[in-house]
């Protein structure tokens, strides 16, 4: 991957989009790339009695709770450029590539027929739409990642080099 600029990475809160930030993570820090973590938003049926601001500080709470559960905080010596936008997630990923050197990072859906639904609607979308190399990363992966220190009581991995 050669040439990569940016990394971009969906965080909707879920365990999956955890298993693409640790994923994102690791392939900006690999490239010295750029990090774009993107918590989009939108206001639904139920929020429609919240101003506008607040639902946009939960997005951004929520991107921050993710680098929070993942590392602790922001992890140092990457570059990262958080997005938090109102638009539709699939939009929103990809209007956030600049190119095809950049990479979008996904998470896969889990098992649940309704996130099944949503999330393979927002990665078919990035997939046929985004200009760019799309990867997309299951839960699965992270729970791969954190079994073995979960076990042998060893430190758990931060930052994926």
């Amino acid at each position: 991957m050669t040439g990569t600029t940016r990394v971009i990475v969906g965080l909707s809160g879920s365990l999956s989009s955890l298993a693409a930030l640790y994923h994102a993570v690791g392939e900006a820090a690999r490239h010295d790339a750029v990090l774009v973590p993107v918590a989009a938003w939108t206001a639904g049926e139920r929020d429609g009695l919240r101003p506008l601001r607040e639902l946009e500080h939960a997005a951004r709470r929520r991107l921050d709770v993710a680098f929070e559960q993942a590392y602790g905080g922001f992890p140092s010596g990457l570059v990262i450029h958080p997005v938090v936008v109102n638009a539709d997630p699939g939009h929103a990923l990809v209007s956030a590539v600049t190119g095809p050197q950049d990479l979008l990072v996904i998470g896969t859906a889990t098992r649940r027929r309704l996130d099944r639904l949503r999330h393979s609607t927002v990665a078919r979308h990035c997939r046929h739409r985004a200009g760019c190399r799309v990867v997309e990363v299951s839960p699965s992966a992270l729970l791969t990642r954190l079994e073995l220190p979960a076990r042998t009581g060893a430190p758990l991995p931060l930052l994926a080099r």
